[in-house]
């Protein structure tokens, strides 16, 4: 491929695959959602072919509970099928969600989130992350990095650059910290958003959102935590910061909600 015909790529990608998140951030959508829903659905049922499902009634029946009113706020044109919610029996203090409808979280997470509202602060943060294609705009990226950094290599060997290799290193380091971590942190800053909206839309309170933050903090104490602008999140301080500015629009839905939580 000539230097050109790459460069040409890249333009072309650029301007095809634009996009808005849910927020008004400006996207790069390079794949079909239904593509991603196909591998959403894939990489689903390998897990649940590889990892232990908790057969207990009681969380089960709390965390489908909670799923069940924060999907009934997801728009019909994120995904128009059924969801599935698989509870995994592991200690870590995790969830997520994929597009093509699925939802998981790992038993641990029960110890950390004290009620049905600071789970509900998770699962409408994991769903956030669908509704706001972040799976899709996170790949896209990665291409497109894969493209220009391709072409920088081109460059580089054509004028007979000293230390080549050396510097697509440094170029690789670069763009990491100076492009895809900030980038994963607007993402989970962005999916933090959407997840108070959703939840407070369905009947839950969403200033729990911040205890619960308070709550994996602590549950990290003593673990040592990378700087910030080294971090794919953002760092708890600035995550709860960011909530509390987000709260007066999220308690305004919860106000006009008519929905009720009751999954204790």
């Amino acid at each position: 491929m000539t230097l050109k015909t790459s460069l040409l790529i890249i333009l072309i990608t650029v301007l095809s695959a634009c996009a808005k998140s849910p927020t008004g951030r400006n996207q790069l959508k390079l794949f079909p959602s239904n593509k991603m829903d196909t591998m959403g659905i894939q990489a689903f049922d390998g897990m649940k072919n590889t990892q232990k499902i908790a057969e207990q009634v009681t969380p089960n029946n709390f965390v489908q509970c909670v799923a069940e009113r924060i999907i009934a706020q997801v728009p019909k044109s994120v995904f128009s099928g059924e969801w599935e919610v698989v509870v995994f029996d592991d200690e870590q203090v995790n969830a997520f969600a994929l597009p093509g409808g699925k939802i998981g979280v790992y038993t641990g997470l029960l110890n950390v989130a004290e009620n049905q509202h600071q789970l509900a602060a998770v699962i409408g943060h994991e769903v956030g992350h669908v509704i706001a294609e972040h799976g899709n705009e996170r790949m896209s990226n990665s291409t497109l990095i894969g493209l220009g950094m391709e072409v920088t290599n081109q460059v580089l060997a054509t004028n007979q650059v000293a230390n080549n290799q050396q510097i697509m290193a440094a170029l690789g380091f670069g763009v990491q910290v100076g492009l895809e971590l900030p980038f994963s942190r607007t993402h989970e800053s962005e999916a933090d958003q959407i997840g108070l909206d959703l939840m407070a839309q369905a009947g839950f309170n969403p200033q729990q959102a911040v205890n619960l933050w308070e709550n994996m903090d602590a549950a990290a104490a003593g673990q040592e935590r990378p700087a910030e602008f080294m971090s794919t999140h953002p760092s708890p301080q600035t995550r709860i910061k960011k909530l509390q500015d987000h709260m007066p629009k999220a308690l305004a839905l919860l106000k006009k909600s008519t929905t009720q939580a009751n999954c204790q």
